[in-house]
């Protein structure tokens, strides 16, 4: 009863004084009303009136109020070296020069994916993955336009550089955009076959590191010309609306009819898109019919969407294909796809090209092929594909691992840098049979179906100089420069029976690019420099050429001078 009276009082108390309680004491008197009632409770002291009660004020030490402006200047130093560090990281990274592109990403990659076709794979998801979000690799820098000293005309467009990449890194046309980034003037997708089917059995891909070369058994798998088609045609949409032309039909008509002002495969100006026309592995060899069948049926899909198509008749992994590079199953096969591509629904026609086998290489073979080219109307030669041979390994005497003396024994055709020999001597040979016009037996052909503008080589093969060393900088700029206007250039019958030539096959660098151009060439293209190389690989071979260019240049100086 007693302590019922004093909690009463101190009840009576706390109603007195609770506005001027501070923290503190409100969590004293918590804790004494929480007691239990057994405990002796603790004689309470009653507080103060209100006016006589010390309010509690936090004060912040003299030595942390002083530290405060530090403290902020040292976290904008912080943040904002944090934001030069992210930006900087950003431009180094998408930038093609950038060497951790080829010492980093591409070791992080094979460890990553031991497969070198799961590697492929996966650096196509990254590439795509990249650019859908603006973080991929790019040219920086003044561009090939600006610099003007590589440009080169090829089907009456004028290009900035002389380099393209290869049929086969986008086979299904999923990141042509992306590439084009990289800095090649054309890029090449596929091989497409009519029908989509999976190609040879696994693993049919396989690395020799020693050499920087590849050895590939694909088998042109493909998801068929439907697909490659629709990836490309969701790209001119996407062009159109992102260029406030809309969504609707007249929109895609209007790019695909040049309306935009970029060449309707490409959609960037001073860059062409080739796209790679090939023939299913189950129709019969025989059947020439059939066979030109195949290569009509891409066409019909997707000669819109390219600048340029490629008809594939010399992969070494399709039974029989290379069979079809015989003079008269070619001529059909040609002539087929150059009347399908005048029927394509555009203004512009794609121009045809057609890529020859290395191994093809006698005499009689190259004779035959040039008389179908010139038979059927095909605007140029892609020379040089995978070899079923293999070449000796170098340095000269150098003894490769077990290892990959093993894996040189797989079947499949076999790409690297020592190949760069023979190509160059094929560009050579196609140019003089090439420039020599058609046979007597070819003649009655149809000479003049193209009717897109070639520009003819400035220098035949046979005036060319064996040692590169010796070629004068007025040769190299007559080759690779070609930057006077095409309404000022001559529309002679010779320059518009002038067939193009496209170079691959083991080039990997700018000195080896203008070999190959004043061997009578005028793209180069690169599939396997670019594999081991990574995504800067363009962007320094065009570097090397300039370099080079400029060599011979001083070279001649020198020369004129004594």
């Amino acid at each position: 009863m007693t302590r019922l009276k004093r909690l009463s009082g101190l009840s009576a108390a706390l109603q007195d004084c609770r506005p001027a309680f501070n923290k503190s004491q409100w969590r004293q008197i918590d804790r004494q009303w929480q007691r239990p009632f057994s405990q002796p409770a603790r004689t309470l002291r009653r507080p103060t009136s209100p006016a006589k009660l010390t309010p509690f004020i936090p004060r912040r030490s003299a030595s942390s109020a002083a530290a405060s402006p530090t403290n902020k200047l040292r976290n904008a130093i912080y943040g904002t070296g944090l934001v030069f560090l992210v930006a900087f990281g950003y431009y180094y990274i998408t930038d093609t020069r950038a060497s951790v592109h080829q010492w980093f990403s591409v070791p992080v990659l094979r460890l990553l994916h031991t497969d070198p076709e799961e590697a492929h794979h996966a650096g196509i998801r990254y590439i795509k993955g990249l650019y859908d979000f603006n973080l991929h690799p790019r040219e920086r820098g003044p561009t090939d336009e600006e610099l003007g000293d590589l440009k080169i005309e090829v089907f009456g467009h004028v290009l900035g550089n002389p380099v393209g990449t290869s049929a086969g890194i986008d086979k299904d046309g999923q990141i042509p955009s992306a590439l084009f980034a990289l800095g090649p003037a054309i890029v090449e997708v596929g091989g497409t076959t009519p029908h989509p089917q999976e190609g040879n059995p696994k693993p049919r891909v396989f690395r020799i590191p020693s050499q920087n070369a590849l050895i590939n058994r694909y088998g042109l798998n493909s998801e068929g010309a439907e697909y490659v088609a629709m990836q490309l045609r969701e790209r001119v949409r996407q062009y159109a609306y992102d260029n406030g032309l809309g969504l609707e039909a007249e929109s895609e008509r209007q790019v695909l009819d040049g309306e935009a002002g970029v060449p309707p495969g490409s959609l960037v100006p001073g860059r062409l898109l080739a796209v790679q026309v090939a023939k299913n592995k189950t129709t019969p060899d025989h059947d020439i019919r059939a066979v030109a069948n195949d290569y009509v049926t891409c066409v019909d899909h997707l000669a819109k969407y390219a600048d340029i198509l490629v008809v594939n008749v010399s992969s070494p992994n399709t039974p029989g294909l290379r069979d079809l590079q015989a003079t008269a199953p070619l001529t059909a096969i040609l002539s087929a796809v150059v009347d399908a591509a005048k029927t394509c629904n555009r203004k512009t026609k794609p121009a045809v090209m057609v890529k020859v086998s290395p191994d093809e290489d006698s005499d009689s073979q190259v004779e035959g092929i040039c008389s179908a080219v010139w038979a059927s109307g095909v605007d140029g030669v892609i020379v040089g594909n995978t070899t079923k041979k293999r070449p000796d390994p170098v340095p000269k005497g150098y003894v490769m691992p077990a290892k990959e003396e093993k894996l040189l024994a797989e079947m499949g055709g076999y790409s690297g840098p020592q190949m760069f020999e023979r190509t160059l001597a094929l560009v050579k040979r196609y140019r003089t049979k090439l420039d020599q016009g058609p046979r007597d037996d070819a003649s009655s052909g149809s000479q003049n179906n193209s009717k897109a503008p070639h520009p003819p080589p400035t220098t035949a093969a046979s005036d060319l100089s064996s040692d590169p060393a010796d070629a004068s900088a007025q040769r190299d700029a007559q080759k690779v420069t070609s930057s006077a206007p095409e309404s000022k250039r001559n529309d002679n019958n010779d320059q518009e029976l002038a067939k193009v030539i496209f170079a691959t096959g083991g080039i990997t660098n700018g000195e080896q690019c203008l070999q190959i151009l004043n061997a009578g060439a005028s793209v180069c293209q690169i599939y396997t420099a670019m594999m081991y190389g990574g995504v800067g690989t363009v962007t320094r071979m065009k570097r090397e050429m300039r370099e080079g260019l400029k060599r011979e240049g001083g070279r001649s100086s020198s020369a004129a001078s004594s």
